[in-house]
């Protein structure tokens, strides 16, 4: 087992891992921009190291920087956390070139499911289905205007690279088609580097179903089953839940051995999300794979009580997963809502500044998974999300119920957040019966409607 982790994130997800890393014995290191340097959980480290300006680009994304504080530190391997260098398959092999362990999936199995495109090769080979799309990349309006016209509108325009609703657009004629590759085009190329294109046909009102991976390098790979990620803001996801309420058994087991099939194809190991969308015929097709953790893993932990950063770390060290299929065994009911620093009355436009008041909620089955204290400072440089807000209860009724309440105990002063639209979210009769799919927010929920 390492000795010391370096962790090369921030927020609440930096506090996270330090946590783990505690419950395990291990010294913990930590990187911080100029922005976050007063952030709380910086004193709960071993060391704390500055890496750079506030931007992310100056600071969080500078390899060399992240590597020289892994060698101040004497680090053995560093934690990427989700966002930022976590799905760089260059920073993983320059980690390992530098003999220190990358903790999450290897360079190669990276690439191999990190790229959509590459992702949807690597799907059909383990025999598991896919939306149809473009053969390859798109380089021309005139390939793009041949695919649309041969599929039907609407269709979904993705950067090739891309992630969290970044370089995606729907079209829906030829004019929207033309000016949308432009812009998914610029966009991906900002936020990845990489401004390839890919097209596929646009499933309308699909539920988004996730399935929680973790592998060992020893080729065991299990799956810790099922979360439904449907409620979305601009491919941005609210609310998530475990188990899914909307879909079959047999549709579930399927989908999860799907995903197994898949991480074994491409000899895949640590923790990953195989993601799908379900058609409202319960059909489902693969779609890309987040290979890293995931914002929303505390859902899975709750119902499975396994720890997934735990695990990344162990597999990480070289050992084998304590558990086989039949051992992972889902209990009750467990939901998280994203609580972010946005003014959803005002097309959810953030909301930097001073927090004046903090109070969240407790009780039996609350998990808060946050950063914040009073007097914490939001800075505008990162993503806005400010804490996690988690219940698990025996029933989806009574996760349902106690996440109400949660929500209304909530306190926050001096910044708006997203709570009042998840106070919303929980009284609909489309989440109460569980019929939400991913454009149930834009149409019912957004300012107007």
């Amino acid at each position: 087992m390492f000795q010391r982790i370096l962790v090369a994130n921030r927020g609440e997800i930096a506090l996270r891992i330090i946590r783990a890393c505690r419950d395990l014995g291990i010294e913990v290191a930590v990187v911080y921009s100029e922005a976050d340097k007063d952030a709380p959980y910086l004193k709960l480290a071993d060391q704390a190291i500055c890496i750079g300006p506030g931007p992310a680009v100056e600071s969080y994304l500078k390899i060399d920087r992240i590597i020289a504080a892994a060698e101040i530190a004497n680090a053995q391997a560093i934690h990427p956390g989700y966002g930022f260098l976590s799905e760089n398959s260059r920073f993983a092999t320059i980690c390992r070139e530098c003999k220190i362990e990358f903790i999450g999936p290897s360079a190669e199995s990276m690439d191999a499911v990190g790229n959509k495109e590459k992702g949807k090769q690597v799907a059909k080979k383990a025999k598991v289905p896919t939306v149809p799309g473009s053969d390859g990349l798109v380089t021309s309006e005139e390939e793009a205007l041949k695919f649309a016209h041969a599929v039907g509108y609407p269709v979904l325009i993705k950067a090739s690279a891309g992630g969290g609703g970044r370089g995606m657009r729907i079209a829906r004629n030829d004019i929207t088609l033309i000016s949308g590759l432009s812009a998914a085009r610029q966009e991906a190329e900002a936020a990845f580097k990489d401004g390839s294109i890919l097209l596929e046909k646009y499933l309308d009102q699909p539920r988004h179903i996730e399935v929680q991976v973790l592998g060992d390098r020893h080729g065991n790979v299990v799956h810790l089953y099922e979360r439904d990620c449907s409620l979305q803001r601009r491919h941005q996801k609210l609310v998530e839940e475990a188990p899914a309420s909307s879909i079959p058994e047999k549709v579930r087991d399927a989908i999860c051995d799907s995903a197994v099939r898949l991480a074994k194809q491409a000899g895949y190991y640590s923790a990953g999300t195989f993601e799908f969308l379900v058609d409202k015929e319960n059909n489902f097709y693969f779609i890309e794979v987040n290979a890293r953790i995931q914002v929303e893993h505390p859902v899975t932990e709750l119902i499975t009580g396994v720890d997934l950063i735990r695990e990344m770390i162990r597999v990480a060290a070289g050992e084998k997963l304590r558990f086989r299929q039949k051992d992972i065994v889902p209990r009750g009911h467990a939901i998280e809502c994203r609580i972010n620093a946005e003014d959803p009355a005002k097309d959810f436009r953030p909301s930097a500044g001073t927090i004046t008041k903090w109070q969240p909620p407790g009780g039996p089955g609350i998990r808060l998974d946050s950063h914040v204290v009073t007097g914490y400072r939001v800075p505008p440089n990162y993503d806005s999300m400010v804490a996690k807000l988690l219940v698990h209860q025996p029933t989806r009724e009574e996760a349902i119920r106690v996440m109400q309440r949660a929500l209304r105990e909530f306190a926050v002063e001096g910044i708006a957040t997203t709570i009042p639209i998840h106070q919303r979210i929980m009284s609909t009769a489309e989440f109460i019966n569980g019929t939400v799919d991913t454009t149930f927010i834009e149409r019912s929920l957004m300012p107007g409607k």
